[in-house]
């Protein structure tokens, strides 16, 4: 289906699989080439030269450090090898790569024996993220943990 209308269904789909094999492959393999672009991009136009890429809206407010502060500049370390420089600008990046690749695996898995879409997220698994999150980003603007700062 190259069509507009076929697209749609495409989306409407997503995640549901209605055959096994190469072919039911089609979207993990497209998260994966997405991921790998931006990821691309960002070890090769370093996050750390200025101009490049927007500033944080709540630093350049508030002086405070979101979660996600400092998370390109851990990509790009990442991207080129560099554990220790990633783990020093954002550690919570660098520990939730592991759980997206995890997460890719068996949606990619999944997909790839027909298996149904699984049901929702249970909600403690959504709050226990919140909880890590917020906690990760109050710690990080206090003085006693100024590691945890990009």
């Amino acid at each position: 289906m190259g069509t507009l209308a076929g697209v749609a269904h495409d989306v409407a789909m997503l995640g549901t699989v209605s055959r096994r094999g190469p072919g039911a492959l089609r979207w993990p393999l497209l998260a994966a080439v997405a991921a790998a672009a931006g990821i691309g991009y960002v070890a090769a136009v370093d996050p750390n030269a200025a101009g490049h890429y927007p500033d944080c809206p709540l630093l350049v407010v508030t002086g405070w450090f979101c979660p996600g502060c400092g998370g390109l500049r851990a990509v790009h370390a990442l991207a080129r090898g560099d554990m220790a420089t990633a783990l020093s600008r954002n550690v919570l990046v660098v520990a939730l790569v592991p759980v997206l690749a995890v997460l890719w695996i068996r949606w990619a898995h999944r997909s790839w024996i027909g298996a149904p879409r699984p049901g929702p997220v249970p909600a403690s698994y959504v709050w226990g993220l919140a909880v890590v999150v917020i906690v990760f980003a109050v710690v990080r603007n206090l003085p006693v943990a100024t590691a945890l700062a990009p």
